[in-house]
């Protein structure tokens, strides 16, 4: 991977400069793209946009910014969006500062602005090589998320469409997902948790699934996958509940929607567990019911006046292989299972080594 620090003047930045509902923001002659997809549309208030003006005008030094290359030669701007939106405004007579815009300035003044040298980092490489340093480098303001790094480096127009379900306010996945999903749209949590999903069914890391698809010229792929999988949720689990937001839904899809499943039958066990109070993880109840695990639900341990009245009732003693041991190499284990009825209480606790529990059936 290549990482170049360069001096541009001001002039060659704005040379070009265009801000458009088609076109974006570009600048550097067209070749720089200054407000990628990946990029929040952050606006600076006035007083930071003229803080901008000043620092250039003293000839201060101004932070250094990032820019990263593309595949067909151009740039996309990593880190300085607002600082270079400033710059760019100030130049074409957008704002002005102190009453004076950049037209009302002696030729000099211009000419002092125009030459000055930014401070700007160029990346080259491989796309997990630009993926790693955008990790290392976003460290100020506010930051990139995991997934708004990845869509800097997998652009494109399936990214364009997945963003277009998935990631805008009142988006689609919203209007049909938005109580099973955990996070926000526009931060791209839920183009995340879709991407996370369906790259789990295929096997893979969510970088693999959209390198793979980076090019695709639509994301149908993605968006009927998560359709199926609320509609799975939402009829094998009709009635909603607080506990079901967030979970990994499209995991518990992917693994289990082959098997039958009879929503009344599990609306009954969901009620009882809810009111089982050994259950102390509400939110493990739906994963239980469809893998039958019972570490999902955190079943109430037993507490240190059990454990110490049942390992002075057994002499030390385990229930199991009948030796002798220490508390401390001990561990206390439900007589009567929980899965079958057995309670978390002082007349259901006996104390087992380390090993007999470890190779106790429920059985």
């Amino acid at each position: 991977m290549k990482i170049k620090l360069h001096e541009i003047p001001i002039r060659d930045v704005v040379d070009g400069y265009v801000d458009s509902a088609e076109g974006g923001v570009v600048g550097y002659g067209g070749k720089l793209n200054i407000r990628p997809a990946f990029q929040r549309e952050f606006i600076y208030k006035d007083k930071q946009r003229d803080e901008v003006i000043h620092t250039i005008t003293r000839n201060f030094p101004l932070n250094v910014m990032y820019w990263v290359k593309d595949d067909n030669g151009g740039y996309e701007m990593l880190d300085g969006q607002q600082r270079t939106i400033s710059i760019c405004q100030y130049v074409t007579n957008v704002f002005s500062v102190n009453h004076m815009i950049f037209d009302n300035l002696t030729k000099t003044e211009q000419e002092q602005i125009l030459n000055y040298p930014l401070m700007i980092y160029i990346c080259e490489g491989t796309d997990k090589e630009k993926l790693d340093w955008f990790k290392i480098i976003n460290i100020a303001g506010e930051q990139l998320t995991n997934q708004e790094l990845r869509n800097a480096i997998y652009a494109g127009e399936w990214l364009s469409e997945a963003k277009r379900h998935f990631s805008k306010t009142g988006c689609p996945a919203y209007r049909i997902a938005e109580k099973y999903l955990s996070g926000s749209a526009i931060r791209q949590n839920y183009l995340e948790t879709a991407i996370k999903w369906i790259a789990h069914r295929d096997g893979i890391e969510i970088e693999d699934y959209m390198s793979r698809h980076q090019h695709d010229t639509n994301c149908n792929d993605i968006w009927l996958y998560f359709q199926s999988v609320i509609n799975w949720v939402q009829a094998t689990f009709p009635v909603y509940r607080k506990e079901m937001k967030g979970l990994d839904w499209g995991i518990y899809y992917n693994k289990h929607s082959h098997k039958a499943y009879d929503p009344k039958t599990l609306e009954q066990r969901i009620v009882e567990l809810l009111e089982d109070d050994d259950v102390t993880k509400n939110s493990g109840i739906y994963e239980y019911l469809l893998d039958g695990e019972e570490k999902h639900l955190s079943i109430r341990a037993f507490t240190s006046k059990m454990i110490r009245a049942a390992y002075e009732r057994q002499n030390g003693i385990c229930a199991k292989c009948k030796k002798l041991f220490s508390i401390e190499e001990m561990q206390a284990d439900h007589i009567t299972p929980w899965s079958k009825g057995g309670r978390t209480s002082a007349d259901n606790c006996q104390m087992l080594c380390a090993h007999c529990n470890r190779t106790k059936s429920n059985k």
